[in-house]
């Protein structure tokens, strides 16, 4: 079938992005799902730092690479071998499959799937392949999603159901930036009645780690960036106190879990020292793989103190997604107020310089 969708046709291409074009709207031939394998007809896609990686070339991906990761949709067919998920059902996607059988899959979410992180890496589905053409040439997957366009085929494994109450825009927020932020807080950490829980880098998946550590309870909620505007946000979704690194450092403020959500080596040294003895960094931030920071290993044992890395949140988007859409569900993690706009296809260019400048959180594609 025919689609619409963005293609990275170049990494590293200059700012502004507007003006450079990295990524071009193209019409794909989009072939139909395999055994084990979902037709998906996309409704909603956020724009995440993961998708900024590979355009600004922090994170190198074959190219053509049909972009974006963060997307739910309703299913429009369903190959063989699937029995699970019918056609019409909302699904989230999640930008690591996993296959089930592999080492790092038994390890409960702390570890990633190593197949699907392989997959990832050649831009091809989780079983090999590719589904996508421009004018007879292969484009390749990204995250085996590629959720910027009209539809996708993705592996039954990178897709969890949702039920309908939860709107197409919230469901696709799910699928990373809640998964990640909020498994740093839930899956990686374990915190206790009392804790107190601080952010560093108030990005969206930083901001859903934050909702999440306010939705515990448990003690005081501190939120660090260098944008005033994202402190003032942090503070409407209920952050107890905010600090830039500046003011961090100068009033030597320190909490019991400290999330690294900026993915930049000087934010997570500035978490580090954050962390009050006995305490937990987890960072979940990514990097530039040439990047590296500086820490005391001398305050790590004199302190008792312990350093997490942990990727997507740490999940089992099976088990985490439904938990997470429960909440919203209740009321107390209202994802929607990560969406900072919402945005067409079109506009994808601009939207990566929005990003890249930290002037949003989230923003989201509709579709049609």
């Amino acid at each position: 079938m025919r689609i619409r969708g963005a293609v990275l046709e170049e990494i590293g291409r200059s700012r502004p992005f507007a003006e450079s074009l990295p990524i071009t709207i193209s019409d794909l031939d989009l072939d139909g799902p395999r055994h084990g394998e979902l037709l998906v007809r996309i409704e909603a896609a956020g724009l995440c730092h993961s998708d900024l990686s590979v355009v600004d070339g922090n994170r190198v991906r074959p190219v053509p690479m049909l972009l974006g990761h963060e997307a739910a949709g309703r299913v429009e067919a369903v190959g063989d071998g699937v029995a699970d998920i019918a056609v019409g059902q909302r699904v989230v996607m999640t930008f690591l499959p996993r296959c089930g059988d592999c080492a790092g899959c038994a390890t409960d979410g702390r570890m990633p799937c190593s197949t699907g992180g392989v997959a990832n890496n050649e831009g091809v589905l989780l079983a090999g392949g590719r589904r996508l053409r421009r004018d007879g040439t292969e484009v390749h997957h990204h995250l085996g999603v590629s959720g910027f366009a009209t539809h996708a085929v993705v592996d039954r494994r990178s897709v969890v159901a949702v039920d309908d109450d939860v709107p197409a825009d919230v469901a696709a927020v799910l699928g990373c930036a809640v998964l990640t932020g909020g498994g740093a807080v839930l899956n990686a950490a374990r915190t206790a009645p009392g804790d107190s829980i601080m952010v560093v880098g108030l990005g969206g998946v930083g901001m859903a780690a934050l909702l999440t550590a306010v939705s515990l309870g448990h003690g005081e909620v501190v939120g660090v960036d260098a944008m005033p505007e994202k402190l003032s946000t942090a503070v409407e979704l209920g952050a107890t106190a905010v600090y830039t690194p500046a003011e961090l450092v100068d009033l030597g403020v320190r909490a019991d879990l400290v999330v690294e959500a900026a993915g930049n080596a000087r934010a997570f040294e500035t978490a580090v020292a954050a962390t009050a003895p006995g305490g937990t960094t987890v960072t979940v931030g990514l990097p530039n793989p040439q990047a590296r920071s500086e820490i005391s290993p001398l305050t790590l044992v004199a302190e008792a103190r312990t350093i997490v890395g942990s990727y997507l949140g740490s999940a089992l988007p099976s088990r985490d997604i439904p938990r997470y859409a429960q909440m919203w569900r209740e009321g107390t993690l209202p994802v929607e107020k990560l969406i900072s706009s919402r945005i067409t296809l079109d506009e994808i260019n601009r939207g990566m310089d929005e990003l890249a400048d930290g002037n949003a959180l989230r923003q989201v594609i509709l579709f049609d």
